[in-house]
């Protein structure tokens, strides 16, 4: 297995179907830490164009959450309650957790799994055009991990936010290509 991973045969055998329970689960959310709140909205929202679904703020805790999502504005529910129900019930969505203080504190950072010991490596984001998303990465500023055309996977890139997690940027049509 070392040496060629998985064969066909052992994912087959190690995938299970699924509990019939468990037909109405989703993947929800994804939680990322960041130093800085004000940076990283900036970075999710204008950079990549997702939308703040909803804040929460714990005092007693000094952290607060914002979700984030690739959703319609007008859609989000006016009414507090039925705005967090709605906002639980997003596909892969992102959670940025930020503990108060720590945009302030030099010595804070958060590890992005790419360094050793790696763990996490990135999220993904499907775009039209992976040039032309970069080409506004690059008027924006963005720091690059890799551009389109680096490296032996052609056509896909990745990108770094404001605490230097990986973001892949893919067009699901180029995939079939890069995949095979």
């Amino acid at each position: 297995m070392s040496d060629k991973g998985l064969s066909d045969e052992a994912v087959a055998t190690a995938c299970k179907d699924k509990d019939p329970r468990t037909k109405d689960f989703m993947m929800q959310q994804t939680m990322l830490r960041v130093k800085d709140p004000v940076k990283s909205l900036d970075f999710y929202t204008k950079i990549l164009g997702m939308t703040l679904l909803q804040k929460f703020d714990f005092p007693s805790m000094r952290f607060s959450l914002f979700f984030l999502g690739y959703e319609d504005k007008t859609e989000i529910p006016e009414d507090v309650n039925e705005r967090t129900c709605w906002t639980f019930s997003r596909r892969a969505t992102i959670e940025l957790t930020h503990n108060w203080g720590s945009e302030s504190d030099e010595s804070q950072s958060y590890h992005n799994g790419n360094a050793d010991p790696r763990g996490f490596g990135h999220i993904g984001i499907a775009v039209p055009d992976v040039y032309e998303a970069c080409k506004l990465f690059e008027e924006q500023g963005v720091t690059f991990v890799k551009k389109p055309d680096d490296g032996k996977m052609k056509g896909l890139a990745f990108i770094q936010d404001p605490d230097g997690y990986w973001i892949e940027i893919l067009s699901p049509n180029n995939m079939v290509s890069i995949a095979s």
